[in-house]
């Protein structure tokens, strides 16, 4: 899947030190702190649970089906692999309300080119093909940008939802989650 510098690759080995490189860039560690603290390890075990960026789901743990995809640049970015996106193929509540069908990061020295809105129009077909016949992008209330990009989208404001407590989002200190729907 492409558009113009932009390729969506699956998950695969070959793409783990353009990874790091883009994690351990000085504006990721500065500004995303978080995603700077990834490693090659959990790389690694991250592959194999998703081989080539496919993870089956596990209904004991409530995980649905989900494809991974690694957003690469194909220009004289400094940075080869720009972020990641997912799909996620389930009807559940949290699917529904908490996480969204589309789930999308990119790293801060590559903001502002509309990567996660180009990336997203990628996938659409793919969530139409498994029969979503409209699809949830949720986001944190205070996250402007994806805001913006739910709504170039083409994403209607449906509501904002308290993250229930016991929930591993909640664990991770979100409150609520802003959702989107956009119809296929």
């Amino acid at each position: 899947m492409i558009d113009g510098e932009l390729e969506l690759v699956a998950l695969q080995q070959k793409y783990v030190e353009d990874v790091l490189a883009a994690v351990r860039h000085p504006q990721t560690v500065r500004e995303a702190p978080e995603t700077g603290r990834i490693s090659r390890q959990s790389l690694i075990d991250f592959l194999a649970i998703a081989p080539s960026g496919r993870h089956p789901g596990n209904a004991a743990t409530g995980r649905c089906p989900t494809y991974h995809f690694w957003m690469r640049l194909n220009d004289a970015s400094a940075l080869r692999i720009a972020g990641g996106i997912g799909l996620r193929i389930g009807d559940g509540e949290t699917e529904l309300r908490y996480t969204g069908h589309i789930g999308y990061n990119v790293y801060p020295p590559v903001r502002g080119r509309r990567l996660a809105e180009r990336a997203s129009r990628l996938l659409l077909p793919l969530a139409r093909r498994h029969g979503l016949k409209s699809a949830w992008i949720t986001c944190n209330p205070d996250n402007l940008a994806s805001r913006k990009t739910a709504e170039r989208l083409g994403a209607v404001l449906v509501e904002t939802v308290p993250v229930p407590v016991g929930h591993e989002l909640y664990q991770r200190g979100e409150r609520e989650k802003c959702r989107f729907r956009i119809d296929l």
